[in-house]
């Protein structure tokens, strides 16, 4: 349980104190009731305790620091403006439309211009 050193003091080993604070960290069991079935004060038990969250949390921090980073979302840039246009041989179908403020230019490939009189009828309704 423990020793005792030159000075007349109470040794504990580091095995007891890790024992001590694990019943402790169980839910619901009582720090007081703990230190009193191992004859201890329970403030000094509750020191034990601080000390032994502070070593977790620090030991995760390192860990945490020192660990890669699982792979997440790649930035990937994008250059923004105007798409280059593939020279064509025939100019594409163009349609304008003007909604109040907003102005929406459709070119529709030539080669297609079946396609494009039928989403024209579903835009239209």
């Amino acid at each position: 349980m423990y020793s005792i050193d030159k000075r007349g003091r109470r040794w504990h080993s580091k095995e007891f104190k890790q024992e001590a604070v694990e019943a402790c960290l169980t839910p619901g069991v009582s720090v007081a009731g703990v230190a009193l079935e191992r004859q201890l004060n329970a403030n000094l038990l509750r020191r034990w305790i601080r000390a032994a969250v502070a070593k977790r949390q620090a030991a995760s921090v390192v860990n945490a620091v020192a660990m890669p980073a699982t792979p997440g979302p790649v930035f990937i840039p994008l250059r923004v403006g105007r798409p280059t246009k593939a020279p064509t041989a025939e100019p594409p179908i163009r349609i304008e439309m003007n909604k109040g403020d907003a102005r929406i230019v459709v070119e529709w490939p030539m080669s297609n211009p079946a396609a494009c009189v039928v989403w024209l009828k579903e835009l239209l309704g």
